[in-house]
């Protein structure tokens, strides 16, 4: 039966079936390749698998084909630049790379020799892609004793990495949300990034909008006094108000789907129109933003029947004096606004 390389490939894929089930389970704290290789390892033992379900399987050919697309794609995950303004973490990275594989060849070796400890070195920095090209070299030498070691170190360092990262992230999320952390350094790394990334959010399978409440810090430093801000949300404002706008310009530029919103709340009820006029001096046509705070608006919150003046539309519309496509500011101004209906109903006509 396990002559058939697809009988092989499967049982193999259930394995991984089966370490992913468990690591959602767990919420990944038993790591999908450690359920799987103990799972491996077991029916290896108890005979239930060839010693060589391996080799029978697909698996190192698929392997073959995939580490050379695997690592051109690692190597192009970050941008040099990018790289550049985190030095500090590649320095902290680096350095506990070369402690930890200073630390397991000095020690392993004593405790064993060398082939063992560098054989389970690679999986330790680099991850599967690292495993994959071990196991293959250890393979060409005729070491295949040493296999399982590489295997188990990948399986098993996620007990220990895991719970180490997850503390250490809980705790830069708790110092930058107590504002411990300088929020517009953070903010600046996502500004360098390319324009692509925004055409990602847009994707239409995602159908996500960007609401960029371009006002709300505005009027935390506005009315900051008036309405008791803490001093907290001031700084803040004062901080990323810049950045904010900046990135609205990126993400206009590069085609995203932009909805006007309001973030209700920060400032006082019946200004939220001068997010359009903030819109405009970031880069938008006027018109852009007329859709955005309509037809776009809409769409974003689902109404296949609001944002147009169309046939089987609500009648929901506004006339003014002015032409806001002249200036949009106009719209901020209540007494420019001439007509307000709704649901086809007039509610206001001074003409």
């Amino acid at each position: 039966m396990w002559q058939e390389p697809i009988i092989a490939t499967v049982a193999i894929f259930a394995l991984l079936a089966l370490g992913e089930y468990i690591s959602v389970l767990s919420r990944a704290r038993i790591p999908t390749l450690m359920t799987a290789m103990l799972g491996f390892l077991i029916f290896t033992w108890i005979g239930v698998f060839p010693e060589d379900i391996l080799d029978l399987s697909t698996l190192p050919s698929l392997g073959a084909l995939l580490i050379g697309p695997l690592i051109v794609h690692m190597g192009t995950l970050m941008r040099f630049d990018i790289l550049k303004s985190q030095w500090k973490a590649v320095v902290i990275a680096l350095s506990g790379l070369i402690g930890s594989l200073t630390l397991v060849l000095t020690l392993v070796t004593l405790m064993f020799d060398f082939p063992t400890a560098a054989s389970g070195v690679g999986p330790l920095s680099g991850g599967v892609l690292a495993l994959l090209i071990t196991n293959e070299r250890l393979t060409e030498l005729g070491m295949t004793s040493l296999i399982v070691v590489p295997v188990l170190v990948y399986a098993f360092q996620g007990i220990v990495g895991m719970p180490i990262s997850t503390f250490f992230m809980k705790r830069y999320g708790h110092l930058f949300m107590t504002g411990q952390i300088n929020a517009k350094d953070t903010a600046k790394v996502s500004l360098k990034e390319e324009p692509v990334k925004y055409k990602f959010m847009q994707n239409e399978r995602t159908g996500t909008y960007l609401v960029p409440t371009l006002l709300a810090p505005v009027s935390v430093l506005e009315f900051s006094d008036e309405l008791g801000m803490a001093q907290t949300s001031i700084d803040k404002s004062k901080e990323v108000i810049e950045i904010h706008k900046e990135s609205f310009t990126r993400a206009y530029k590069a085609g995203v789907k932009i909805a006007m919103g309001t973030d209700a709340g920060v400032f006082k009820h019946g200004t939220n129109l001068r997010e359009l006029e903030l819109m405009v001096e970031c880069g938008m046509t006027p018109m852009d933003a007329i859709l955005a705070s309509t037809q776009t608006a809409a769409e974003c919150m689902g109404y296949t029947d609001l944002g147009l003046i169309k046939e089987g539309y609500v009648a929901d519309f506004i006339l003014t004096k002015e032409n806001p496509l002249d200036d949009i500011g106009v719209l901020k101004t209540n007494e420019e606004i001439k007509v307000v209906a709704k649901e086809g109903n007039v509610f206001k006509n001074i003409m």
